[in-house]
């Protein structure tokens, strides 16, 4: 965020016997401090916490209590909520937890029907679907780890268990009580029990911390599926009772796919003989599929409430069902703990075919949202649609070949780290690496990126003909000055490169679809083959043979190349404040969203920052009867207007809305059109008493807002001055994103925006008392 110069660059005097006026601050992506957005090294904290809060200069403290000193310009204040994302160094963490932050943004891009209800009811149920079957998938690449290539097939084996020390007691070569295999897997369970409590500790922590938040009180919405704008309905940031169901739903979940992995090869083996064993393991697995049911019907039973704050909580289900499902993993432990003689393990652990039916239901759930989609969008068509309306399937598709990806890169390296190197699959002695799918699913990669080459290659060319062609139009934006190539070319080429963001869905929908694609054809691949691609092609001609090789090889390294990555990122970003910044900016904007597919996915910060916004506003015009400008940069200008959404109408007629670098239309209306489409956005417009929205053909993410020519002001000069003026003598900078307070139609609209509220509210203060506050 760039600094906020303080108001008394410019501004319009109210008119007299109006009260006083206020300009409500509020920052972009990355964060930035208080002194920073108000200009002056000398703040106080007026309200708020250590977590989010609003600062003003200390000389502006008593602002209210002399009026006189303000007659020419509004007090500044700033809302500072960086720490809500990008502030604390543990939170970097949560981008391991990536797949689960793009599938929550699926639910949130059907397109904006609002008939037939039972298909928007069913696209809600396949996202959470989708969001379950992924945890169930981060829990599955944990067992796969812990239970088959450790417990099961290397401390199985006396070659690869002498290796190791720290396998210690439960190594086949101590040949002690606990290295029967059923006992080996009860104590390597213990990892995926610890990793489900740990995302149910940050859930429920982040959940008392953000989810919680009452928003401002309003009337309840007589219709949730009325024409009114979601984000003006009482409810919509508050999804605590959602939230905490589906948490107890994952939770489960995750204990359950647990005690799945480790009945399925105790209960495999008690089937090759008679007696109270092999009968305890039926009755396991029965109540396990039973349990499974349940978990399920949960998921899809009940969606968002929004028509009003529901606080209420099911604990009956959000107690029971994670504890009921810890029982029936403890019983299963003990169950795999019953001695049983001459039991030796063999092979792959058994149940590593789920991989590939879980692959599958993602591919059948995927394919189903799309045709949801595209039913939805044939009742309400928005031609600046991302996708035409698929772009939540293709986010979907996104989120499960991350999941894949981190899964196949997990169990490749793990599988090389402990057979020293020996390409998995490939080894003909007792250790045999992870399942054949998910290195089919890493082989495909490769094919992948050759895909994605051209696709490059030609979005360069584009840009670079269009910064070309955009060359007379720069130099006829600056008549009086002399063409000078290089500086003419420079800022033809940034406004072509902020042109990229509007062919993002593109891109994302081609890599979305070759996912797809390469997807079903590596689960085909490994249930035809039932074999790594390398040897399977071990009797195909030379050619095909070497590409299989190469493909698995480099696929391995890929998804190996890929987690580490994440893991040098989030390492890297919990000690480094400034990578915690680039890794908060991804917070920012993929954890706007309410928790509304994955209880596991990064908080949402929105659930806090926007009902603490609507609170200052209404609290602040109730009490001085004055006018306000809330001024919104970037993300902030998202905050800003579902803030306003919030407010009853009284408070509402004595606010306007300034936004900057404003992605409102230009990313969440195109990817978001049931929130942020063309008619939520005119609501906005004609329910706002005036709005102004400041932007640049050079800024890469905000945009206009396309709902009037009295709203979009722009595009801005930039630079503001070609070469060497007087104003400018040194080369003026490109500033894109940034710096929008620098340029002079900054303080001229905000001027303009306060005298628009004086004229429209001669009497201000007599208008508050006699009206009251509306409940909206």
């Amino acid at each position: 965020m760039s600094r906020a110069t303080p108001a008394a660059q410019a501004g319009a005097a109210p008119a007299e016997g109006a009260g006083p006026a206020l300009e409500l601050l509020v920052h972009g992506v990355g964060g930035t401090t208080p002194q920073a957005m108000l200009g002056d090294p000398r703040t106080v904290r007026v309200t708020g916490d250590d977590t989010a809060a609003i600062h003003r200069c200390a000389e502006d403290v008593d602002a209210e209590a002399h009026p006189e000193r303000y007659r020419g310009r509004p007090v500044p204040e700033a809302y500072v909520w960086c720490n809500l994302t990008s502030g604390n160094s543990a939170r970097a963490l949560w981008l391991l937890l990536l797949p689960f932050m793009v599938i929550n943004l699926a639910h949130w891009m059907r397109p904006p029907a609002r008939q037939p209800l039972g298909a928007i009811r069913l696209y809600g149920v396949l996202v959470r679907l989708l969001a379950l079957s992924l945890t169930v998938l981060l829990v599955a690449a944990a067992c796969e780890v812990a239970l088959d290539l450790t417990a099961w097939q290397c401390a199985g084996a006396v070659d690869c268990s002498r290796s190791w020390y720290w396998f210690g007691f439960t190594s086949v070569a101590h040949h002690g009580w606990w290295s029967q295999p059923g006992r080996r897997l009860a104590v390597a369970a213990l990892v995926p029990t610890a990793l489900v409590a740990l995302l149910w500790y940050l859930s429920n922590r982040t959940w008392s911390a953000y989810e919680s938040q009452r928003p401002l009180d309003a009337a309840p919405a007589d219709d949730p599926q009325s024409s009114q704008p979601a984000f003006s309905r009482p409810g919509f940031w508050y999804g605590r009772r959602l939230v905490a169901r589906l948490r107890a739903a994952h939770t489960a979940a995750g204990f359950l796919t647990t005690a799945a992995a480790v009945t399925l090869a105790t209960a495999r083996h008690d089937r090759t003989h008679t007696g109270a064993a092999a009968t305890l393991g039926l009755l396991l697995e029965a109540a396990l599929v039973l349990a499974g049911g349940v978990v399920v019907w949960v998921v899809c039973r009940r969606g968002r409430t929004e028509s009003h704050p529901d606080g209420r909580l099911d604990k009956a289900l959000t107690s029971w069902l994670p504890l009921s499902s810890l029982t029936l993993l403890a019983l299963a432990l003990g169950y795999a703990c019953w001695g049983r003689a001459g039991w030796a393990s063999a092979g792959t652990l058994p149940g590593g075919h789920a991989f590939g039916a879980l692959a599958f239901a993602q591919g059948t759930l995927v394919v189903a949202l799309a045709a949801v989609a595209r039913r939805l969008r044939r009742g309400a068509p928005e031609e600046r649609a991302a996708l035409r309306g698929l772009g939540g399937p293709a986010v979907a598709m996104l989120a499960c070949a991350l999941g894949g990806v981190m899964t196949g890169g997990v169990a490749q390296r793990v599988a090389d780290w402990v057979d020293h190197g020996a390409t998995p699959g490939m080894n003909r002695s007792a250790y045999h690496g992870p399942p054949p799918l998910l290195t089919w699913q890493a082989s495909v990669i490769p094919a992948l990126v050759v895909l994605l080459v051209p696709v490059v290659v030609f979005f360069a060319v584009r840009t670079w003909r269009t910064a070309r062609a955009d060359e007379p139009r720069v130099m006829a934006d600056y008549p009086t000055e002399q063409p000078d190539t290089v500086r003419t070319r420079t800022i033809a080429a940034a406004r072509a490169m902020a042109g990229l963001t509007d062919h993002a869905p593109l891109f994302l929908g081609i890599v979305a679809g070759a996912s797809l694609l390469l997807g079903a054809a590596a689960l085909a691949g490994a249930w035809w083959t039932s074999e790594v691609p390398a040897r399977a092609a071990d009797a195909a001609p030379d050619p095909l043979a070497f590409g299989a090789d190469a493909a698995q090889s480099l696929g391995s390294w890929f998804t190996g190349f890929g987690f580490l990555l994440f893991v040098t990122w989030g390492r890297r970003a919990y000690k480094d404040a400034a990578a915690r910044r680039t890794v908060g900016i991804l917070w920012d904007v993929g954890t706007f969203w309410p928790r509304a597919a994955h209880p596991f996915a990064p908080p949402c910060y929105a659930e806090r920052a926007v009902p603490d916004l609507a609170w200052r506003m209404n609290t602040w015009t109730e009490q001085t009867g004055g006018r306000l400008v809330i001024s919104g940069h970037s993300q902030g200008s998202v905050l800003a207007a579902a803030a306003v959404w919030q407010l009853p109408a009284a408070t509402r007629r004595r606010v306007a809305l300034l936004t900057y670098g404003c992605p409102v239309e230009r990313l969440y209306g195109r990817w978001f059109p049931g929130y942020f489409g063309p008619a939520p956005l005119e609501a906005l417009h004609r329910e706002v008493r005036c709005w102004r929205n400041l932007w640049r053909a050079t800024d890469p993410i905000g945009g206009p807002v396309r709902t009037g020519d009295d709203v979009d002001k722009g595009p801005l000069l930039d630079p503001v001055a070609y070469g060497r003026t007087r104003e400018h003598p040194l080369p003026a900078p490109i500033l894109g994103h940034s710096d929008y307070q620098a340029d002079p139609a900054f303080a001229r609209e905000r001027a303009l925006l306060l005298a628009e509220l004086a004229q429209a509210l001669p009497n201000q203060r007599t208008d508050q008392s006699s009206s009251g506050r509306s409940s909206g």
